[in-house]
């Protein structure tokens, strides 16, 4: 075979030798090497079964298959095919054939020991796509059990082969590129500038500076229309995966002038596209994200890797010297991350969760994982999974067989399975189209009027395809039953009249956008709800027209029927609730609520108001405080009698919450002798000795002691302590007098009776006896009677 000179001819011979020693085998070969054409070509001469080449993307793996058919000037078909989602080409005599990660997921699931086949080519490695991370698994595991002599061969654009090498058990090859230069200039926006201003800015400025194609990098469609409309006087051609394959073809070809292709991620690495001499990258990509808490998947826009603006760069000196230019400052450069984050860490894993059941491992641990899946967002896939009846115990269901084999995620299987049956498979697989791909416009049978009128052929074909999978019925359109039965947790019910914020199912609250055409509408069955970053609710951005009657059609196993018993407005409102998810259907008062729930909902009351809901008198209030003492100065076993001690464990002193009714059976509750179930026993019994309420005093009078402070304080007339002398003690702790004047007011403060008499005393006499003549102010208090009389006049 006549292969053209390129750079990963050299190692052929040791990659050959790698699979026949090892099996396996890792090859680190940059874009425009030919690892995607040339290996699979060598590989297949000296195969003795069929090479299956597995591709992240469809327009990369019909692109690949075309390239090798025309190298051995054939038609695609022959001795290379290729099987993407609705579309195959190939023969008894392929003995190559480029397939899509995912179909080929499906093709294990169907015969795990691939028949026929000797050797699978993973290509684009280091993507990092969900698909290829778990075929991956899915063959370690095959070759482990079932097929020894199944050779892998594993392909990456950068040097991050360490790990996947461990993971094979496999060597290493490397084949160097023999690339042009490229030079970098960074072109970062102005003050208030948009990417897409940006990036028409650097186009502008490629076109005059370079003879050759322009290759510009934007994240999505919708930025690729924006760019597109501001350049004139030049070719545009858009690439994406939503276009026609005959427009994704085109763009692969050269053109008779100058172009400028418009490209998202789906052009960075194994695609080649001819007569390109300068590339602009926005530096952004959109990648999965989802949102687990609100359950609201979808795309993020973020900045791309240091490995992919390179990959981005190299494209521009595939064929001769280019220019790269980056819409970016350079000093922003070295933030980017090294490398991509494998999208298995990021995206929503119900579909995985699918393939995981059908491969009889749900939690995937029997697997070899190059990341393995996270933990809780596999189980949110698991739970959607219940929910759908795709799997029940953890074992896949038949049904859940069903919905795997459409290749379509879970929640769009169930539509198109169940949809068909209810309003025919035309009708369904319409709506599941336009699910599949997003619509323009948020009424979704707006968008299909729409898709009609405009004879969308790729739309079209997929309807087609979609509607062969199930089987016939009478066909009754019904969108909204579609959407709602792919996404019954978001069967939405406006919150109040006039307002454009609907409460869905699942329990998040989003917003119609002005101009949708549906905010006449009480119940929406809702798509696609994004949120954004610092919004209180999501924005609703794909819906069809719905009612009561639709929603508990769809979705009858989210309808429940509960007692709730909540406080509200400072009392108990109990009532029995009948609910789809969280949106109230109806509701009535409930005469008897249960005592298990009145409790919580006390308990709750508490936590939420605080104790001062409670009945607090004068002697629990004093009670507290002692006993606040004396945790504070000896510890446990004296309990800890604080706001958070307390609301922490309502049931050990409080068990008449368990037979209350209303906050007035609040007031009833004798909150001391509820303290008291706190105190330690034996220790109680010596609660009056080290904290007692009340201390004697000389004179004879029982003086309460104020545990409300940091210290005890006893507050005490100066004439009734003569002859004290020595300051008492609490539990240890002397106590703060406040020796009060004939009037009552604070005369001295001590904690040291002794050292008063000696030092103070004095001066408090000389200022008091002019003032109170009547009472005794003798002049040796320590010998003195003390009395809580005036001093009787002479007569």
């Amino acid at each position: 075979m006549n292969l053209p000179d390129l750079p990963v001819r050299a190692v052929l011979g040791e990659l050959t030798t790698a699979l026949r020693e090892h099996g396996a085998a890792v090859l680190v070969a940059p874009p425009g090497t030919g690892k995607t054409t040339l290996v699979p070509l060598a590989l297949a001469e000296e195969a003795a079964g069929r090479v299956v080449v597995a591709e992240p993307r469809r327009l990369a793996a019909r692109a690949a298959a075309a390239r090798m058919a025309s190298l051995l000037g054939e038609p695609v078909g022959e001795t290379v095919g290729y099987s993407v989602r609705g579309d195959r080409k190939v023969s008894a005599r392929t003995k190559i054939e480029v397939v899509t990660s995912g179909l080929l997921v499906r093709r294990l699931q169907n015969e795990p020991e691939l028949p026929g086949v000797s050797t699978v080519l993973l290509d684009e490695c280091h993507e990092r796509h969900l698909d290829a991370d778990l075929l991956l698994a899915l063959l370690l595991d095959v070759r482990a059990g079932l097929r020894d002599d199944l050779r892998l061969l594993a392909t990456s654009a950068t040097v991050a082969s360490e790990k996947l090498s461990r993971l094979l058990a496999a060597p290493v090859v490397t084949a160097h590129a023999r690339t042009f230069p490229v030079d970098v200039d960074y072109v970062p926006p102005t003050r208030g500038e948009r990417i897409e201003a940006t990036v028409a800015r650097a186009i502008h400025t490629a076109l005059s500076e370079v003879d050759g194609d322009v290759l510009a990098f934007l994240p999505g469609v919708g930025e690729i229309g924006r760019v597109s409309s501001m350049l004139d006087d030049v070719d545009v051609v858009p690439l994406h995966g939503r276009l026609p394959a005959s427009r994704q073809d085109a763009a692969l070809r050269p053109g008779s002038r100058q172009r400028v292709v418009l490209a998202t991620s789906v052009a960075e690495s194994s695609l080649t596209v001819p007569g390109v001499r300068a590339v602009v990258d926005s530096g952004l990509a959109r990648v999965p994200r989802v949102d687990h808490k609100r359950g609201l998947p979808g795309l993020a826009t973020v900045k791309v890797s240091a490995a992919v603006a390179e990959q981005r760069a190299g494209r521009a000196g595939r064929e001769a010297a280019g220019r790269a230019f980056r819409c970016w400052a350079r000093h922003e450069q070295v933030s980017l991350p090294a490398y991509p984050e494998p999208e298995i860490r990021t995206a929503e894993l119900s579909r995985l969760a699918l393939e995981l059941a059908c491969w009889s491992t749900p939690d995937g641990s029997g697997l070899s994982w190059w990341d393995p899946p996270p933990e809780g967002p596999l189980a949110a896939g698991r739970e959607l999974l219940n929910t759908l009846e795709a799997v029940e115990g953890g074992q896949i269901t038949g049904r859940g067989r069903k919905m795997a084999a459409l290749g379509l995620h879970p929640r769009l299987a169930r539509a198109l399975l169940d949809g068909a049956a209810e309003v025919g498979p035309r009708s369904a697989a319409e709506v599941v189209a336009v699910l599949d791909n997003g619509g323009q416009l948020t009424d979704v049978e707006a968008e299909l009027r729409r898709l009609r009128s405009a004879k969308d052929e790729r739309w079209r074909a997929e309807v087609r395809r979609l509607a062969r999978l199930v089987p016939d019925a009478p066909e009754a359109p019904d969108p909204a039953l579609v959407v709602a039965l792919a996404y019954p947790e978001r069967l939405a019910r406006r919150r109040e009249k006039g307002s454009p914020v609907y409460l869905m199912a699942g329990g998040t609250a989003a917003e119609l956008p002005s101009g949708s055409g549906l905010g006449d509408v009480e119940w929406l069955a809702v798509a696609e709800a994004t949120r954004a970053p610092g919004r209180a609710h999501g924005v609703i951005r794909l819906a069809a027209r719905a009612d009561a009657e639709l929603a508990l059609r769809a979705a009858p196993n989210l309808v429940s029927e509960t007692d709730e018993v909540a406080w509200s407005d400072g009392d108990v409102v109990a009532r029995s609730v009948r609910k789809l998810g969280a949106i109230v259907l109806s509701e009535r008062p409930l005469r008897t609520p249960s005592p298990a729930l009145l409790e919580q909902t006390f308990i709750a009351a508490l936590r939420q108001e605080g104790l001062r809901i409670l009945p607090w008198t004068e002697d629990a209030e004093r009670l507290r405080e002692r006993l606040a003492f004396l945790h504070r100065v000896l510890g446990p076993p004296w309990p800890d009698v604080s706001d958070e001690a307390l609301l922490a464990s309502p049931r050990d002193w409080l068990p008449e919450l368990a037979t209350a009714r209303r906050r007035a059976d609040l007031e009833q509750i004798h909150l001391a002798p509820a303290l008291r179930r706190l105190l330690p026993w034996p220790a109680a019994s010596r609660l009056d000795e080290l904290a007692p309420e009340r201390i004697e005093v000389p004179s004879g009078s029982r003086i309460r002691v104020d545990y409300g402070s940091d210290e005890p304080v006893l507050a005490v007339k100066l004439q009734e302590t003569f002859g004290w002398l020595e300051t008492p003690r609490v539990a240890g702790v002397p106590v703060v007098l406040h020796l009060l004047s004939p009037a009552g007011r604070p005369a001295a403060v001590t904690s040291d009776l002794r050292s008063f008499w000696q030092n103070g005393y004095a001066s408090v006499r000389a200022e008091l006896r002019g003032r109170y003549p009547k009472h005794p102010w003798p002049d040796d208090p320590l010998t003195a009677v003390a009395t809580k009389r005036t001093k009787r006049s002479s007569p």
